[in-house]
């Protein structure tokens, strides 16, 4: 049995499902229990499955909201899929909206009928673009100077 575009693509439903949501219990149930995940390629990959979960709780729990994301593209050769995709976000650790378009390498691994196909390997090469400024009621305190200070009065 080999991996189709529909085993593919509604995995990735997932995927893009549990960014939206900021799901870090979601995101694991498509990761094999050895996965790997490159967030940034030219870095070493986040080792496993729990490794991925910790990950998103700090990454994408913690540093983004107000997040959307649309499947462009998704390209199969045998058990490696390229997806490309277009997502915006609001960066909390930054204070700014991005725009970030991204190529994603999957690698498939059957796991038998009761898991299916699952992600053993993902290696993310995107770029993003600021376009815009987040509310300041969503901005980190690290991300505005003297946010949470009273107002001078003029004496």
């Amino acid at each position: 049995m080999g991996l189709t575009k529909q085993d593919a693509r509604k995995v990735i439903d997932v995927y893009i499902r549990a960014w939206e949501t900021q799901d870090p219990n979601l995101i694991v149930t498509i990761f094999t229990e050895s996965a790997t995940y490159h967030e940034r390629v030219l870095r070493g990959p986040i080792p496993s499955r729990e490794a991925i979960r910790e990950y998103w709780q700090e990454k994408v729990i913690g540093d983004q909201a107000n997040i959307t994301c649309r499947l462009l593209n998704l390209y199969l050769d045998g058990n490696t899929v390229i997806a490309e995709w277009l997502a915006e976000f609001d960066d909390m650790a930054q204070g700014v909206r991005k725009r970030m378009k991204e190529i994603a390498v999957l690698d498939f691994e059957w796991m038998g009928a009761s898991r299916g196909w699952l992600i053993a390997s993902l290696r993310e090469y995107w770029a993003s673009e600021t376009v815009g400024q987040v509310a300041d009621r969503y901005v980190h305190a690290d991300a505005v100077e003297g946010w949470n200070r009273p107002a001078e009065t003029e004496a």
